[in-house]
């Protein structure tokens, strides 16, 4: 046997050992409980990303990821957030938004460069212990209508806008409108490739945080740029921008940029060490400024398991109020894996560090969570998922310190069936848990959610 043949072979070895560890991790995580992050299971999609920006990002990593935070804070938010857009050679799972592995995508309304895919979206809800306000937890009835469109512009643009009526059966909530849109696109000049997103959310959820429904607009904006410098190595960087405007909440404005210096070992494999700041302008209270420094891993082991990491450290400070630094660690982390072709599985890691709906707080959020989808025949799936997320408001005032601690847990169960090549006809059962403290703070409930999803998209 030859050099070359040993080397294989023993590479070989290598990845069934280092698949099966992964997959032995993975089931023990998803055996225990864990939280979804928002009190109404969340029933949008992903926006879907242009092909073309797909085919461009090969040898690029995180072109629309957002630059060091998290808007919006703890469990319960619901802040709109770019995704990380993974290249193909890295990502085990196909990319939200596009079509499976031999599927030719539909076009049914084309007219030149356009293309549209009107989708709607009907789900019938019924939920106990969601919190009207707190300490006072309630059984309600809940039915959302989201009629929606995608538009693609050419192959590198698209744009998606979809409102949600939701209706309520009990009067301690009200009824809302509530919009989402958010345009996506990318091109190249030379050797630069530049991604754009722009996004606006009005929403008026029952969140964790607040204890109440909360009506809130989120305008966030991202531009993104990697520059292959050569063979090895590459430059990415970007800026965000996000507004808040939270009604009787603490709203906020966001600029931050994060920037990555990657070096490529292997097809495979690469490093990068990444520093950004970022400037928070609170409403009430001490404005904030922050820096972080981390480091980043990417790395498919094999064709079945990839590994993402980022890991780092953030110092924030507050321009008034007397009150010291806060140094947190933040990373993010994901393990896909896909042992089978009909199934996938999941774990992810995150800590963050945001300003929080209440004045005078910030919000440390760290989280863990694991999904299981399995096709069980050829048009009928299973997802179960899970997540824990421990989160701390921490005073930024001299006179405050640790105002109140959330541990959130939340399993979830759904079963699809697909019907007519572009219908879907669901049922979930989601469990969650908040123990707030102290105890008064009112902000603690337990909630079983169950209920039914037809969905229809071009």
């Amino acid at each position: 046997m030859n050099l070359q043949n040993q080397i294989r072979l023993v590479a070989r070895r290598r990845s069934f050992g280092i698949e099966l560890i992964t997959v032995l991790l993975l089931l023990m995580a998803m055996a225990q409980p864990a939280p979804a992050q928002q009190v109404l299971s969340p029933g949008s999609l992903s926006p879907a990303v242009p092909p073309a920006l797909q085919q461009l990002q090969s040898g690029v990593t995180d072109m629309l990821s957002p630059p060091g935070t998290t808007p919006g804070g703890g469990p319960g938010t619901s802040e709109f957030r770019w995704g990380p857009v993974q290249t193909n050679e890295m990502d085990v799972f196909a990319p939200a938004g596009t079509a499976a592995s031999g599927e030719k995508a539909d076009q049914p309304f084309k007219w030149g460069p356009l293309t549209l895919r009107p989708h709607l979206l009907y789900r019938f809800l019924y939920a106990d212990g969601i919190l009207a306000t707190t300490n006072k937890p309630v059984i309600t009835v809940i039915h959302e209508l989201a009629p929606g469109f995608l538009l693609e512009i050419g192959s590198h643009w698209k744009l998606d806008y979809t409102p949600t009526w939701r209706f309520y059966s009990r009067t301690n909530f009200q009824d809302t409108l509530d919009h989402n849109v958010i345009l996506t696109g990318g091109t190249t000049f030379e050797d630069w490739v530049f991604g754009l997103s722009q996004g606006f959310t009005r929403s008026s959820a029952p969140l964790i945080e607040t204890g109440t429904q909360t009506a809130q607009d989120t305008y966030s904006t991202g531009i993104n740029g990697s520059y292959r410098m050569n063979s090895k190595m590459s430059l990415d960087l970007g800026l965000s921008q996000v507004f808040r405007d939270a009604q009787d909440f603490q709203s906020s404005r966001e600029w931050a940029t994060l920037d990555w210096l990657n070096y490529q070992f292997f097809p495979r494999l690469n490093i990068a060490i990444g520093a950004g700041f970022g400037f928070v302008d609170v409403e009430t209270g001490p404005d904030m400024t922050y820096e972080q420094l981390q480091g980043r891993i990417n790395w498919r082991a094999t064709d079945k398991l990839s590994f993402q990491l980022r890991a780092g450290a953030e110092d924030r400070q507050f321009h008034v109020g007397g009150a010291s630094d806060v140094i947190n660690p933040v990373f993010g982390a994901a393990v896909e894996y896909m042992p089978f072709e009909v199934t996938k599985i999941s774990l992810r890691a995150e800590r963050t560090v945001s300003a929080s709906y209440f004045a005078n707080e910030v919000v440390e959020n760290t989280s863990v969570g694991a999904n299981l989808n399995q096709r069980l025949f050829k048009k009928i799936y299973a997802d179960l998922g899970g997540e824990y997320h421990t989160v701390k408001y921490v005073g930024s005032t001299a006179s405050s310190s640790n105002l109140r601690t959330d541990d959130y847990y939340a399993l979830n169960a759904r079963l699809s069936y697909l019907f007519l090549k572009r219908g879907s006809l669901a049922a979930f059962y989601q469990y969650s848990r908040n123990d707030s403290s102290p105890a008064s703070s009112g902000f603690s409930y337990l909630s079983r959610q169950v209920g039914v999803e037809l969905g229809y998209r071009y």
